[in-house]
């Protein structure tokens, strides 16, 4: 019964020429209908989850994340600042565990 405890109770109404179809659908994958709706809606939840956490890029701009990636620009001056505030941060909040970050415009590339 434990299984009841944890479930919700999800209803629809729907014309009867949907309710026949739905059905007639079940019968022929061999499940009930409340089984068929329920494993139909799950597919499509998953294909739109699925879609939604999907991002296309076209061979074009795979290309140019790629190169961005190879090829990072310098950090501007606001940047290096940020870098130097956040450095001088960590050391007054005793976070500090090692020498501080070095600024991109430092980094060997």
């Amino acid at each position: 019964m434990k299984a009841r405890e944890n479930s919700v109770w999800v209803t629809n109404c729907v014309p009867q020429s949907t309710a026949q179809k739905l059905q007639k659908a079940a019968e022929l994958t061999g499940t009930t209908l409340n089984q068929f709706m329920i494993q139909a809606s799950l597919e499509k939840a998953e294909k739109i989850t699925r879609r939604e956490k999907t991002i296309l890029f076209s061979s074009n701009d795979a290309a140019m994340i790629i190169n961005l990636l190879d090829n990072p620009s310098k950090p501007n001056a606001a940047l290096v600042r940020a870098f130097q505030r956040f450095n001088q941060r960590e050391i007054e909040n005793g976070d500090w565990s090692g020498p501080p970050c070095m600024p991109f415009a430092e980094m060997p590339r």
